[in-house]
């Protein structure tokens, strides 16, 4: 065993995946492990995922990053939760928040109190309770002491990967210019054990990372992992994206604007915004996505657009032997939800939790594989609810998002908090209580009763709770800068 020690990790690849493999391995075993990274500057990263949510704060701690000197590398911006418009009907929209509405129980959520008082008359809108709602609508934000305020960032891929890369060399990473051509296979094992490039150079390693992007040359070109396809239930197989220069004081979350065959987001930075619209081919021609995606968006454009094949699934294992696959490489599950960086996070985390210090063990590659195939489920189930509940059949699209079957799973949830109110966060589930609730409300699900204890105050007791909570709240916001403000002053 002692001879299978990894002493040397060679990752594959750099964009957002690669560097954050590179930054979390450097700052926590480089001076243990050799790390080297090969990244091509003839190959173009996807680059296009701008927006994350709130674990990565926590990453970055783990990392010891300065937040102020973070935001001014990457032209940041906060983000408290996402506005989706359009997704219920026409017309209508909702903020999924970061934030915490009004103040649970032990016996069940907030949600049910506010139920209770609508029954009796007391109706206010749920977002009422919540600051980061209230906030994201006013356009106001700050950094508050003690978690006051739920948050996480806009940013721009490319300068984080370039920020990353700057902080994993203090660290000893190596950086090899190349295209890897080969990826060479252990005949006793199967094992990866070198990769050649194009200059003929070989690079040998103990394990290997694969963040090769769509083209998966690792887990997938030389290992054969298998995919898993979920594309019956996420139809979308295209994207296209452009920058535009910014128009007004950017807002504190991302907007995402459902249209007759898909979605657009937007993305506000500091110096631009990011916009982008995901489509199915099936029901909306590239040139025509180009032409839409143009005549939606503002300011002048600063990139040309080319369109993004992509297919929504995932490897059937993102561990495989002794190569880790990260980023798109791994699957894909589309940036709805903004969780294309926080999967390389997790994945990452639960990497080093297990890391094979002494050689792989196949004991810690599937529990590895255990743990993340469940997590990447429940969060593929909470993209697929967006399409599926909704009151939209305008077009062929979302006529089959409405009627498609879905994963028992979820519909599990939808019947759960469709007739009780009540919503479980099980094991390594990414979105807790209060996601899905204001999800599932926001998408048009009213729950049919409420927890029997919201019912035990008067109508008095229950119009003062109620009214003490929506006035916390609002003095809370009143006392907020607003996101340029605090920018402003941030970003000295």
């Amino acid at each position: 065993m002692m001879n299978n020690k990894i002493k040397k990790v060679v990752i594959a690849g750099g964009g957002t995946a690669g560097w954050m493999a590179a930054a979390l391995l450097s700052k926590t075993m480089g001076r243990t492990l050799d790390i080297v990274l090969i990244e091509s500057d003839d190959i173009p990263t996807v680059g296009v995922g701008e927006a994350t949510i709130p674990p990565l704060l926590t990453f970055h701690n783990i990392l010891g990053l300065d937040e102020r000197e973070f935001i001014s590398e990457v032209s940041g911006t906060f983000k408290v939760g996402i506005s989706f418009e359009g997704w219920r009907q026409k017309g209508h929209k909702y903020l999924h928040s970061f934030g915490y509405a009004g103040k649970d129980c032990w016996a069940c959520s907030f949600v049910h109190f506010w139920l209770s008082g609508k029954k009796r008359g007391i109706d206010y809108p749920y977002g009422d309770y919540c600051a980061e709602i209230l906030a994201a609508q006013e356009g106001k934000f700050a950094v508050l002491p003690k978690g006051g305020m739920n948050y996480a960032y806009h940013m721009d891929a490319g300068k984080y990967a370039k920020y990353l890369r700057r902080f994993s060399e203090g660290f000893g990473v190596t950086r090899q210019e190349g295209k890897i051509v080969k990826v060479n296979l252990k005949s006793d094992s199967g094992d990866i054990g070198s990769l050649t490039l194009a200059s003929g150079e070989v690079v040998d390693g103990d394990f290997f990372i694969d963040c090769t992007g769509f083209r998966a040359l690792l887990i997938e070109g030389a290992l054969n992992t298998g995919f898993e396809d979920w594309s019956h239930w996420l139809p979308c197989d295209r994207a296209m994206a452009v920058q535009t220069e910014s128009q007004g004081d950017p807002v504190p979350y991302t907007r995402s604007i459902a249209h007759d065959y898909g979605w657009q987001w937007r993305i506000p930075l500091q110096t631009r915004v990011g916009n982008g619209l995901v489509y199915s081919s099936k029901y909306l021609d590239d040139d025509s996505a180009k032409k839409l995606l143009l005549g939606n968006v503002s300011g002048k454009t600063l990139n040309d657009i080319k369109p993004i094949k992509f297919r929504t699934g995932t490897r059937r294992k993102h561990w495989n032997k002794n190569c880790l696959a990260l980023g798109l490489a791994s699957g894909f599950l589309e940036p709805l939800e903004s969780t294309s960086i926080h999967m390389v996070q997790r994945s990452l985390i639960r990497f080093m939790q297990l890391f094979p210090s002494q050689g792989v063990q196949q004991s810690d590659v599937e529990e590895f594989n255990r743990q993340n195939s469940y997590e990447v489920a429940r969060t593929r189930d909470f993209i697929i609810l967006h399409y599926k509940v909704t009151e939209r059949d305008d077009t062929d699209f979302w006529r089959y998002c409405k009627n498609m079957n879905i994963p028992e799973t979820l519909q599990q949830k939808i019947d759960l908090f469709s007739d009780t109110g009540k919503v479980f966060k099980i094991n390594n589930e990414l979105f807790g209580e209060e996601s899905w609730m204001q999800v599932m409300m926001g998408q048009g699900i009213m729950p049919k009763s409420h927890h029997s204890i919201a019912d035990v105050m008067t109508d008095q007791e229950l119009n003062d709770f109620l009214f003490s909570l929506r006035k916390t709240t609002r003095n809370n916001v009143d006392k907020l800068p607003t996101h340029q403000e605090f920018l402003n002053f941030y970003s000295k």
